[in-house]
């Protein structure tokens, strides 16, 4: 085997290309991994997503803390300097950059090349004038910021994922545009950090991914908080580098003033500058063509993380990851199957969804039961001060002789995230959720409250007829 011929070759070094290429190297393989840059490595989540943004919401969270504080005698005053937060964000990026770098990846085993690579051939990716073949290429190079394109916008300070983290100065008012999760999670952490601000949103409501009635309440706590939103509405121009008209879904218009904007209306996949067709690979309405194995038209061509089109999250790319680790070695071939995919939305309270939602499971016509509470009654939601809180659960209908096990839920709660990783585990397990029912919660843990569900839905059980038979089961053995 020569310098430039490789068992695998990936194209994009972030979280989709890392979880490939190191697990081929640590499996004895041939591995060549291709980056733009150096600083590239790592991808969106070490560089314009997950870490920084994170890191810059923890911040924003002990400065709120201060804030509210005052309710019981602290006073906090003065201004967040901006520039001490975001050497915060750059000294975590630091510490997590160690090992996702060329010259780490290098040491592993791993040959890397940083340039703009494309195809050359089936088999064949050149980079920097060199040509390299692989037996089997993965097409990791994810995707970019969609950019605001309406009259104006080159007079405004403009921001997005990749550059909001290069603050130097925090700006008084601040528009966002766009209400998914980036949106939001941004416009919570600047607000709390000093900034006012609107967001704008084309749709009736933020995270239209997310369950409505759930989504309500973190709108509610936003909008506690300070935070103005305009909804039905989207940006028509800007007529000044302070000022922009907002055109209404009713037809009408309005005027904000703000010092910059923040766009956050979705994502771009990057494939263009790979030249796809000199490897058979077919691209139709700007996305490649892939099958359920994540196989492009050229059968040695795969696609892997945010490229494949599918959910655009870091742990999504690594799941994608699995899939095509699993088909290289395996003759039982694993299809792309979301059924138990999770997401949280890190704003506080947090927003975690698991499995499947009530208009899939009617869809794919799967019976279900819905339960559901509010955290009104939780011990621990009541001494935190989040009664607001609220879950959602569907588990399968219950029959004779079958176990009940959850097919998905919600929830808003502080920490979320973390509260609904056990309902996750169950839902990938399929384990019942008798085992949630008998577990013992050391009290006052915030998680009682997936099992408080349960027990709920286990005492609408207790018919008349059953409440009679324990009657006499205790007259008799008691």
């Amino acid at each position: 085997m020569t310098k430039k011929q490789y068992d695998i070759i990936v194209i994009g070094a972030g979280s989709a290309g890392l979880s490939v290429g190191l697990f081929m190297n640590t499996a004895g393989f041939k591995v060549l991994m291709l980056a733009k840059t150096d600083m590239a490595i790592g991808g969106d989540c070490l560089n314009d997503g997950c870490v920084p943004s994170k890191a810059l919401i923890h911040v924003a969270k002990i400065v709120n803390s201060g804030k509210v504080a005052a309710a019981f005698g602290l006073q906090v005053s003065g201004h967040v300097d901006i520039k001490k937060v975001i050497e915060y964000v750059y000294s975590k990026q630091a510490v997590i950059r160690k090992h996702e770098n060329a010259q780490w990846l290098k040491e592993q085993g791993i040959d890397v090349v940083l340039g703009n690579a494309s195809f050359a051939g089936k088999h064949k990716v050149a980079v920097n004038g060199e040509t390299f073949t692989g037996k089997k290429i993965v097409i990791a190079t994810g995707s970019s910021p969609k950019k605001l394109n309406v009259p104006g916008a080159e007079k405004i300070t403009l921001y997005d994922n990749e550059s909001i983290f290069h603050l130097q100065h925090l700006p008084e008012r601040l528009l966002v545009v766009g209400g998914g999760p980036i949106g939001i999670e941004m416009a919570q952490a600047l607000h709390r950090l000093g900034s006012k601000v609107t967001v704008v949103h084309k749709g009736a409501m933020i995270l239209e991914h997310d369950e409505p009635s759930v989504a309500i309440i973190l709108l509610q706590q936003l909008q506690a908080e300070g935070i103005e939103f305009i909804f039905n509405a989207s940006v028509e121009q800007f007529t000044t580098a302070n000022e922009g008209i907002i055109q209404m879904a009713n037809g009408n218009t309005q005027v904000v003033q703000f010092d910059a904007v923040f766009v956050a209306i979705g994502r771009e996949l990057i494939s263009e500058p790979l030249h796809l067709q000199n490897a058979g690979i077919s691209v139709k309405d700007d996305k490649i063509v892939i099958d359920r194995y994540l196989r492009t038209t050229n059968k040695d061509v795969f696609v892997c993380g945010d490229i494949a089109g599918d959910l655009q999250f870091s742990h999504a790319a690594e799941f994608h990851a699995r899939i095509l680790i699993n088909n290289f070695f395996s003759p039982f071939k694993k299809k792309l199957d979301n059924r138990f995919m999770s997401w949280v939305t890190f704003t506080d309270p947090e927003l975690a969804t698991f499995g499947l939602n009530e208009k899939q499971l009617k869809e794919r016509d799967i019976s279900y039961e819905k339960l559901e509470q509010d955290f009104s009654m939780d011990d621990r939601a009541v001494v935190d001060n989040y009664q607001y809180g609220k879950q959602i659960l569907f588990i399968s209908k219950n029959a004779l002789f079958k176990k009940q096990v959850l097919l998905g839920g919600t929830m808003i709660a502080p920490n979320a995230g973390e509260l609904m990783q056990e309902l996750i585990l169950a839902n990938a397990g399929k384990i019942s959720i008798n085992a949630i029912f008998n577990k013992v919660y050391p009290y006052p843990v915030a998680a009682r409250v997936n099992q408080l569900l349960i027990v709920k839905h286990k005492e609408k059980t207790l018919t008349a007829t059953v409440k009679k038979l324990l009657q006499q089961a205790y007259k008799i053995f008691s």
